[in-house]
């Protein structure tokens, strides 16, 4: 039998009513983990989903970032190296002797150096074909300092100044194990090192009078420190220091010089063929690291100048303007 509803104004209703109230109070008591589990699962799946969105969403504007730098259109124009005075160190053969010859293509004023005198000839020929301004060398090694400064006067000599140093020059060394051959590596800072710093203070008189720049071609090896390359990795970081430092001076000093280090990998060149490999004087079964095919575009960037940073090459932009069959 369905009870009457007491009216809730009478003693009887508000009794009722208490006790109803009561048992609503019970059921919360009873299953409160019920309705706060709920609110609960809600917040641990948005945090959850929070997560993975942070965790996909960072890394992809950081590629989307590097992408807009390294494929950022350049203002290059081929005329701005004409007739521009430069010098270009370790141009016989491989990347510095395509940087020659993509600098005569400009019709700039080339001045070369490397050891082997007879490749350095037929290097000033070829630049001389393809419409250089004028082209010279001065053989020797960079193991001198004296020499290093000796090519710096030859070019204020013969140019009447400078407007542009590329510094490309590099020792051989071997890949494997470090040795501890003290005498190797300080014969291959001479080479790899010492000397870039004084050609640099050499002709920086020079390059201050024509407010010019500074070229290093490094590489990944003074970046990040890999096994096997000991001696030849701790020269290119010097490098990264001394040139890095050196640029936040400039800055500093309002001296309107700009320098690019531009950080290759591993390039098949003359010298690299030359190179031990683990295969031949290491026991473990790691293979060396493939070169890359002997392209000119391997040294790109480093014919211009790029201002006041540090570039990966090749850039999109650099290629176009510089080796347009690869492009």
């Amino acid at each position: 039998m369905k009870r009457a509803r007491q009216n809730p104004n009478s003693p009887a209703g508000q009794a009722e009513q208490r006790g109803a109230n009561q048992r609503l109070l019970l059921g919360l008591s009873i299953h409160p983990p019920v309705i706060f589990q709920g609110f609960g699962s809600c917040s641990s799946s948005a945090n959850s989903g929070m997560g993975r969105l942070q965790k996909i969403l960072i890394p992809f504007l950081g590629l989307v970032l590097a992408f807009w730098f390294y494929s950022a259109r350049d203002t290059f124009k081929p005329e701005m190296l004409r007739g521009k005075r430069v010098i270009v160190t370790g141009a016989s053969t491989g990347i510095g002797e395509q940087i020659a010859y993509h600098l005569a293509r400009m019709g700039s004023h080339i001045l070369i150096t490397a050891r082997t005198e007879a490749k350095l000839q037929n290097v000033v020929r070829r630049c001389l074909e393809l419409g250089a301004a004028s082209a010279r060398f001065v053989s020797g090694t960079m193991e001198d300092t004296a020499f290093a400064q000796h090519v710096v006067r030859e070019a204020q000599t013969s140019l009447g100044g400078l407007d542009m140093l590329i510094l490309n020059h590099v020792g051989a060394s071997y890949f494997g194990f470090f040795d501890g051959d003290v005498e190797h590596v300080r014969k291959l800072l001479e080479i790899n090192f010492l000397s870039y710093v004084a050609m640099t203070t050499s002709a920086l008189p020079m390059l201050k009078e024509s407010e010019g720049s500074i070229v290093v071609v490094s590489s990944m090896a003074g970046k990040v420190g890999f096994p096997f390359t000991v001696p030849y990795s701790a020269t290119k970081f010097a490098l990264d220091g001394f040139f890095s430092s050196l640029r936040q001076e400039f800055a500093i000093q309002s001296i309107n010089v700009s320098i690019t280090l531009c950080i290759l990998g591993f390039i098949d060149t003359g010298k690299s063929s030359a190179i031990p490999t683990p295969a031949q004087g290491l026991s473990i079964p790691i293979p060396a690291p493939p070169p890359a095919p002997p392209h000119p575009s391997a040294g790109a960037s480093a014919a211009v100048p790029l201002g006041d940073r540090t570039s990966l090459p090749p850039k999109n932009s650099l290629e176009s303007h510089l080796f347009p069959q690869a492009a």
